[in-house]
């Protein structure tokens, strides 16, 4: 350990110790002055602020910790009501009456690649809001953000399961397409990229958004062109009821299910005639969880056991948002640096990982970062969520989804 991770544990540790004093007072989302603090919230969750010393300056971390134990205590995905839909974190927790949250996961931000295909603002990673199971994880290839750390995947996630205990798992898509000519696995489930050759299945959790973008790019190349072998096929009540030569837009409607060929996919999609009989199935399945997940966001993992994941890049420092795990799952570490200019320069991804273990959590995970960094809390009498942070475009971003905590105080 060096003199930079040995000051940094060190000062972490005063804070870890400080934040457990009750009653002090809120110095709100200023600009950093050096003095932290810490407020409860409501019952079971607290706010803090602290500065951070690292390798390319200070850090502002504003921290929300969560107690899973508190009955009265409950986290879950914060998201637009659509799949390929985006909205602000303030928009996505205040009419759900979120004492607190943060952005989540990466996300489709732009197509500058594929002129003429519409982002459609959906995530890289799995998805599950309130036990149900809304998308799935795109290819590797495929995937907005910083480079995965080696071993990481998109179907990474952070999950909180029925029995309320938090902790990092993998979700993979199991699914099929079956008709009179045989079963064949699917590809793809409301993700904004299939794999090269396969089926997707699009639900009314997808949104409006075309669809198009589904077919664009390889497993190894986001901004390989378009494919030009394409077709959809619309499905209700297991028959099929229209089919197009390239992928559409407009709502799904709920009981139907639009399929997305690309490929060989689409070659299969065309053997199928109106009115043929089509099952359509689809779920996530856990790599090593046997308790169903309420909630789950996509992101990759940093810290596992208390270890800092291998490869951690230890170069590149920027504003972050992560999520740490402590207490053997019963409580949540939701932290968001501050993008103020004076604070800017953040942490490195590895500097983050230590951070999350001076802080008490035995793993963490890393969310969408830089412009989408977003910490909102309403405290007790206020009718309105207030950022804390300051994003560091100026404002706050909208993004498709992000972790809200709610309190029945």
């Amino acid at each position: 350990m060096g003199p930079r991770d040995r000051r940094l544990r060190t000062v972490l540790t005063v804070l870890v110790a400080w934040s457990a004093l009750a009653g002090a007072a809120l110095v709100g989302a200023a600009p950093a002055t050096g003095v932290q603090s810490t407020r409860t919230i409501a019952p079971g969750v607290r706010y803090s602020q602290f500065d951070i010393p690292a390798a390319h300056g200070t850090a502002r971390a504003h921290l929300v910790t969560v107690d899973l134990r508190d009955p009265r205590v409950r986290v879950d995905l914060l998201h637009p009501g659509a799949v390929a839909a985006r909205a602000t974190v303030s928009r996505l927790a205040g009419p759900r009456g979120a004492v607190a949250g943060i952005n989540g996961d990466f996300f489709d931000i732009s197509e500058t690649q594929h002129p003429g295909v519409e982002a459609t603002g959906s995530s890289d990673g799995p998805a599950i809001a309130g036990g149900h199971q809304l998308k799935g994880a795109v290819p590797n290839g495929q995937r907005f953000g910083p480079a995965l750390p080696p071993g990481a995947d998109t179907q990474d996630v952070l999950g909180v399961g029925t029995d309320r205990r938090a902790r990092l798992d993998r979700l993979s898509l199991s699914g099929s397409v079956r008709t009179s000519h045989g079963r064949l696995t699917l590809g793809g489930f409301n993700q904004y990229a299939l794999p090269v050759g396969s089926i997707g299945a699009y639900t009314s959790d997808w949104g409006a958004v075309s669809r198009m973008r589904a077919v664009c790019g390889t497993d190894t190349d986001r901004a390989a062109p378009c494919s030009t072998d394409t077709y959809e096929v619309t499905v209700r009540k297991d028959h099929v009821v229209a089919a197009a030569a390239r992928p559409g837009g407009g709502p799904v409607a709920v009981g139907t299910t639009v399929l997305v060929g690309r490929e060989a996919g689409a070659r299969y999609l065309r053997t199928l005639y109106k009115g043929e009989r089509v099952q359509v199935r689809e779920r996530l399945v856990a790599a090593s969880s046997g308790i169903p997940y309420r909630f789950a966001i996509g992101g990759f993992p940093v810290l596992r056991g208390g270890v800092p994941s291998a490869g951690l890049d230890n170069k590149t420092s920027a504003v972050r948002t992560a999520v740490g795990i402590g207490d053997g799952g019963r409580r949540l570490l939701l932290l968001a640096l501050d993008g103020a200019a004076a604070y800017r320069s953040g942490l490195t991804v590895a500097e983050l990982a230590t951070t999350l273990r001076g802080l008490g959590a035995t793993d963490g995970f890393n969310l969408d970062g830089g412009g989408s960094t977003t910490l909102v809390t309403r405290l007790g009498g206020e009718s309105a969520v207030t950022v804390r942070n300051h994003p560091s475009g100026g404002a706050e971003r909208a993004v498709p989804n992000g972790i809200g905590v709610f309190s029945a105080f």
